[in-house]
Parts: C-alpha cells; structure tokens; sequence
C-alpha cells in the first residue's frame, strides 16, 4: 500500500479528446444486478510484496485485458525503467529498507496509463475535479456503467476505511486520505457490495466491501478511477 503524494494531491489533467467507452450497459445488465465480473476476474490477483499497489493493481488489469499477467517483479522492473509522466525520474522506485515495504515513494496514479501502455492497454484517468473538462465521468454510476460494459477499472481510496481498521492516514482537518489503489472487478446492487482485488491483503481475492462503506472510502481521492478504453 503506498500512493505517491503527487497522485494524492495532483490537479486533474485536460486529455485531448472525449473518451470513447460506450457506457450503455449490456442488454443482460439491465435485467440483473452485477456490474461486473468479479469471479473470472478473481484469478488475476496476486497479493504485493513492496509498495507498489498502483503497480499490481495495473499487473491484474493487463491480465484481464490481454491473459497475460506480468509477475511482480516484471512490471516493477517496467516501472523502473519509464519516465514518469507527473515527476522526474521513473514511475516507481523500489523502498530502501527491504524490511519496510512502505518506505519507498509510492507510484502515482496518473502514472498508471503510461505503464498500462506499455502492454498495449489503452487507459484515461478522471476524478470529480477533472470529470467536467475531460468529459470522462466518475462516481457509482459511471462506475457500473464502465463495469457493465467489460471495462477494467482501477480506484485510489483510503485502505483502513475499507479494511475496517483505525484511520491513521489523515490530512490536516482529520479527514482520511487516499492511499491505496486497488481494483474494481464488480458491484452488486442486489446485495450492496462492491467486489474488489485488492493486492494489499492477502484476503484480497475478491473482496467484498459494502457499497456505502466504499463509497466513503473512494470519495477520499475525489472519485479518482482509471479506466480502460477497450475490454
């Protein structure tokens, strides 16, 4: 768990033209109530060994988008090698202390579709802030909608919130920051969960959260989602 504080504090970017995604949900959506696949999508995750859940969250949705999942320590190497798009240097940079997994600088979530690019995975990035100028919509219904539609989505929320643990990660007026990405495989508006891989926990196969308590945890980032372009 680690995002870079650029990504937690980084004004939302202008993306040259409107992302071309196809919210209508499919026919048999619209008769059920999960947005989603989250048991085939189950297989993809893999629990993390650094702080790099902004890059294993991408390592899961390049296996769901091409069936290839590159392993750990192939896409940190990818990371280390590309420029970041948002600061100087790589996207990612491994902790210092071995001991200490959170002692590194994190990976910014802006980073995220120029190392999905690296794979052939298309991918725009939008948050509430953004949401008006880039014309890419975020909040819960944007988020069925893109899950309805085969889309691949990656969040960055606060972690204790979702895990039921003390929030220690707040900002100076006490509310919980956005620390942690993970991914979004499904939501269940039937029973109100919202299905997650989530590399951060070793009980993050498919994990289940209630929609509302997500909801809170998601809007510490301002609804900030990746979401990819293709299926």
């Amino acid at each position: 768990m680690k995002i870079s504080t650029i990504a937690k504090t980084a004004v939302a970017a202008t993306f040259a033209g409107a992302l071309a995604l196809g919210l209508a949900v499919p026919a048999d959506a619209a008769t059920g109530t999960m947005y989603g696949d989250p048991v085939a999508a189950a297989k993809w995750w893999r629990y993390q060994k650094y702080d790099d859940c902004v890059i294993m969250s991408s390592a899961d949705v390049i296996g769901q988008i091409t069936g290839k999942e590159p392993s750990e320590r192939a896409i940190v190497k990818v990371a280390q090698s590309t420029p970041s798009t948002v600061h100087p240097g790589s996207i990612y940079i491994k902790p210092a202390d071995p001991s200490n997994p959170n002692s590194g600088m994190g990976t910014s979530m802006w980073d995220v579709p120029a190392l999905l690019a690296h794979y052939g995975v298309d991918a725009k990035v939008t948050d509430t802030d953004g949401a008006p100028q880039t014309g890419i919509p975020t909040g819960m219904e944007a988020l069925e909608q893109y899950l309805g539609g085969g889309h691949k989505v990656i969040v960055s929320l606060n972690a204790e919130m979702i895990w039921g643990e003390p929030i220690e990660n707040k900002d100076s007026d006490g509310n919980p920051r956005s620390d942690h990405a993970l991914v979004v495989t499904g939501v269940d508006t039937a029973n109100g969960i919202v299905h997650l891989n989530d590399s951060g926990t070793k009980q993050g196969r498919d994990e289940q959260v209630p929609i509302e308590t997500f909801i809170k945890a998601w809007a510490t980032s301002h609804d900030f989602l990746v979401v990819t372009t293709g299926t």
